[in-house]
């Protein structure tokens, strides 16, 4: 029981000790110059035993913020022991020779729920640009690509394929799916196709999302309507700065009040789904994940995704990615006292007047004149 309690003691100092370091972002460009000129197993081994630990425990520290009617579920009890194992697994690491063969509930959820989802996305493009690069895996990556970077992403055809799959799943649940139009704009050399270098895999996972969601909303407006489904549109434009991808549909729009509830975790228009094991299709939408992870996945390399809404007509939604791959840098929450202050800090009291509940209340009104 001692030595237990002597273990525990040492990987929480090791976790207090990593979480005073911030996490070093990368930029696509410095993946991709590395992947594609400096690729050495060593250096990257070197670097991943810190970062990841660095970026471990500033997540780790976070989750001991987080409200203790929150910290004392099950369910985030089971996660915080997956991240205490993995962490513990990570320190084993930390003084062996890179040369050793085995080196290989409030607004406060909603703030950290970003920052841990976010974290786990940088985990897994540090680990998975090692392995594609030098593991068991690196003979299943893709010729061209570095890593699970492609230096030369075709937007416009990740943007058919995520369509095409959101489609198979459309007709799966409703019988039918809205036809696709895409356009391309590319102010820096007319008449060429769209690239841009990029991970594929993050763009198809927004992409896929935003798809479903249209369709979704085009079908269920227009299922019954003998003029048959108008199509989802796509526009691809490449600027100096930015490459944005712009998906609209027909699909009846939402309400301004609803679209900032739209990022919120287990928020969704959809009906929750039930979860059983004998169904066989996929359900489209009811999770309410979709949207605030795909922000994450735009914003990780300061991105970002919008919606603009027209209640009663459909809605825009928009992809924002660097056109620069040096400033695509990653966006990583740091541990520290800002953090802390977020969590103690109360919501304020709102300075704009509220309607009351109910308008013909006099009482309300004489109270407060």
């Amino acid at each position: 029981m001692k030595l237990f309690n002597f273990l525990l003691k040492d990987v929480t100092h090791k976790i207090e000790y990593y979480s005073r370091f911030s996490p070093s972002p990368m930029s696509i460009k410095q993946f991709l110059d590395f992947g594609r000129e400096n690729a050495c197993e060593k250096t990257s081994c070197m670097f991943l035993r810190k970062e990841l630990a660095v970026r471990l425990a500033n997540t780790m520290r976070e989750v001991t913020l987080l409200p203790a009617n929150l910290l004392n579920q099950p369910s985030v009890k089971l996660v915080q022991s997956w991240y205490s194992q993995s962490f513990e697994e990570l320190l084993e690491y930390e003084t062996r020779s890179p040369e050793d063969p085995r080196t290989l509930n409030d607004s406060n959820v909603q703030y950290f729920l970003d920052r841990f989802y976010t974290s786990r996305i940088s985990f897994r493009m540090l680990i998975n640009q090692h392995t594609l690069l030098f593991g068991d895996a690196a003979c299943l990556a893709q010729p061209k690509h570095i890593g699970s970077i492609d230096p030369a992403c075709n937007v416009a055809e990740v943007v058919r394929d995520a369509y095409e799959t959101a489609k198979m799943l459309c007709e799966q649940y409703y019988m039918m799916a809205p036809e696709l139009n895409i356009k391309e704009n590319n102010s820096k050399t007319p008449q060429k196709p769209i690239q841009v270098v990029y991970v594929p895999s993050h763009l198809f996972h927004m992409l896929f999302e935003l798809f479903k969601n249209s369709m979704r909303a085009t079908v269920e407006l227009y299922e019954n309507s003998s003029e048959g489904l108008p199509p989802v549109k796509a526009l691809v434009t490449l600027g100096k700065e930015d490459l944005s991808i712009k998906i609209s549909d027909q699909g009846g729009g939402v309400p301004l009040r609803k679209i900032d509830r739209l990022f919120n975790y287990m928020y969704s228009t959809a009906p929750t789904p039930r979860l059983d094991p004998t169904q066989t299709t996929v359900p489209l939408a009811g999770f309410g994940y979709g949207l605030p992870i795909s922000r994450l996945y735009a914003r990780y390399f300061q991105g970002d995704l919008k919606l603009y809404s027209v209640e009663g007509v459909g809605t825009d939604a928009v992809i924002y990615l660097k056109a620069l791959s040096s400033e695509s840098f990653e966006r990583l929450p740091v541990f520290n006292k800002s953090v802390w202050r977020h969590y103690q800090t109360g919501p304020e009291a709102d300075d704009w007047s509220n309607p009351s509940s109910d308008p013909r209340d006099a009482s309300t009104y004489k109270a407060n004149r």
